[in-house]
């Protein structure tokens, strides 16, 4: 699904205004959309109670038009606004047409209308700021806000529909001011934007509800950001040939491990395999192997009896296998430090991939300039704290706006990027990137990581892409975890549980949704009939 920032949405509206199709028939169209939804989460609209909230802008003008047409098909409809929009304008005026009562905070002595407006509401249209608003709010609309918020906390809560975006949450970085309000469902027109794709403002949008309003028919071509989802995933995935070997579905180098950390090779190994990798070997110290060994028959070895010869071994192999993983549970001794840059500024140039984690990372954080000499055919999986070391930066700073720190350090770096965390964020050098739906705690456990780094391997191995095998593995390994987390609750996973888990998903990624059985299906009218509900207006 293709993602806006409000600067991109504000392009796409003036090429339809461009091209013929003026704002009144934009806001006509999203208004009459909200409209709609609000018919269908009610249930039947004739007689009930609802509350709309307009702000002065095109947010307030399209709550203006759910609010007309929600009293055209009888709904018991009011309309408060935090100051009073001019007297000519058309929307408002069709509003007092057919008699809907309009409030404005500057007439409403202590608020007293809008407490009974919201106690009285059956559903609230939140038409108060969209996507026009950024800095902290204040005054009347903070008001507003917090009376709303305290109606939403007592029993028999009014609904709550958002226009576009929950009032209070930023359209490009999801951030929310401290009165944003939770939505139960986000009408958002076009496309959705990135402050409903990420935390806390995917928390706060509820279900989000795509809409079209009659923008180009082309308008999402250019679009560069995307939130991933099985269909993308699916679209993607290598196929697997009946007459494949080991060798065709490529051949992983894991560089991982050390004595402190002897179960992030296992991890990040076994996850290549689950992936779907043909061969996969672990180089590491003949202690690390021992301990492996038992637990992963599969993998092959190349042991390393003196650290000082790392960096030449693998080197020396390399050229054999299509794609280095290298990090997990390495250790940041000096002399590993050394061995991990060695061996990332002598990676051939015709490796298929190569995957930069944990303490690899670690190493280039510490060596001025390593973008400059590292191949350009890296995925680096830094969390946020590797992250901030990498930038010479701090946690704060990457969390404020983590795609477009993503976007920046993959532009500047020329490699893959993916900053791990709730909704992880995969981004490339030219641009693209991807957001991940899932925003899972059962996945903050020791090792995830680790086996992230191995998935990636395992489909680069196959022959995909970097950000295209970064982006599906962390939908993947996010979309396991999920399904797990319906078995076990949001604590308890340990990293190797993904391992089982992974196999499966890609199956049902891959085989996509269940069909309908054969035969007619029901349509509209008959649905609503069988729940006793009316055909919702077009």
């Amino acid at each position: 699904m293709k993602l806006v920032t409000s600067e991109q949405m504000r392009a796409l509206e003036q090429r339809a205004v461009d091209a013929g199709t003026p704002v009144s028939a934009l806001m006509e169209e999203a208004g009459l959309a909200v409209a709609q939804e609000a018919w269908l989460a009610l249930g039947v609209v004739a007689g009930r109670r609802v509350l709309v909230l307009c702000g002065p802008g095109n947010n307030g003008g399209d709550g203006l038009v759910a609010a007309r047409h929600l009293a055209d098909w009888e709904a018991d409809v009011a309309v408060y606004q935090p100051v009073a929009r001019a007297e000519d304008d058309t929307n408002l005026a069709a509003v007092r047409e057919r008699g809907v009562p309009v409030f404005v905070a500057a007439e409403d002595a202590e608020y007293a209308t809008l407490d009974d407006a919201i106690e009285n509401a059956e559903m609230v249209i939140d038409a108060l700021l969209g996507t026009g608003r950024s800095r902290p709010i204040d005054g009347v609309f903070a008001e507003i806000l917090r009376r709303l918020a305290d109606a939403r906390g007592r029993p028999g809560a009014p609904q709550v529909i958002a226009v576009d975006l929950p009032s209070g949450v930023d359209a490009d970085t999801g951030r929310a001011d401290p009165l944003a309000v939770r939505a139960d469902m986000t009408v958002t027109f076009g496309y959705p934007k990135v402050g409903l794709a990420v935390l806390p403002g995917s928390e706060l949008a509820g279900r989000v509800q795509v809409v079209d309003i009659g923008l180009p028919k082309d308008a999402g071509a250019a679009l560069t950001l995307e939130q991933t989802s099985a269909a993308w995933v699916r679209e993607r995935l290598p196929a697997r040939a009946r007459d494949g070997n080991k060798g065709t579905f490529g051949r992983v180098l894991v560089v991982a491990g050390s004595r402190e950390y002897v179960g992030a090779p296992r991890l990040a190994a076994a996850a290549c395999y689950r992936a779907g990798a043909g061969l996969v070997t672990i180089a590491c110290s003949p202690y690390v192997q021992a301990c492996v060994a038992p637990a992963l028959a599969e993998a092959t070895y190349l042991l390393i009896d003196d650290p000082r010869e790392t960096a030449r071994l693998v080197l020396d192999r390399l050229g054999a296998y299509d794609v280095l993983l290298i990090g997990p549970g390495l250790g940041q001794a000096a002399e590993t430090r050394g061995a991990v840059l060695e061996i990332l500024y002598g990676v051939p140039s015709g490796i298929r991939g190569c995957v930069v984690d944990a303490d690899a990372l670690n190493a280039l954080a510490q060596a001025p300039g390593w973008h400059r000499d590292v191949p350009a055919s890296c995925v680096l999986t830094p969390h946020p704290g590797e992250m901030a070391r990498l930038l010479a930066s701090d946690v704060r700073a990457v969390q404020h706006d983590r795609l477009a720190t993503a976007l920046r350090a993959a532009a500047e770096w020329g490699q893959v990027v993916v900053l791990k965390g709730a909704h992880t964020v995969a981004a490339a050098p030219d641009g693209r990137g991807a957001i991940d739906p899932h925003a899972d705690p059962l996945l903050a456990s020791a090792g995830t990581g680790d086996v992230l780094a191995g998935a990636i391997a395992g489909l680069l191995a196959q022959g995909m892409a970097g950000f295209e095998a970064a982006a599906s593995a962390v939908f993947l390994h996010a979309a396991a975890g999920g399904e797990l987390g319906h078995e076990m609750g949001d604590r308890g996973l340990l990293a190797s549980d993904l391992l089982d888990a992974m196999p499966r998903t890609v199956r049902t990624v891959r085989e996509g949704p269940r069909r309908p059985p054969a035969g007619r299906l029901p349509d509209l009218a008959e649905i609503a009939a069988r729940f006793g509900a009316q055909e919702p207006p077009v």
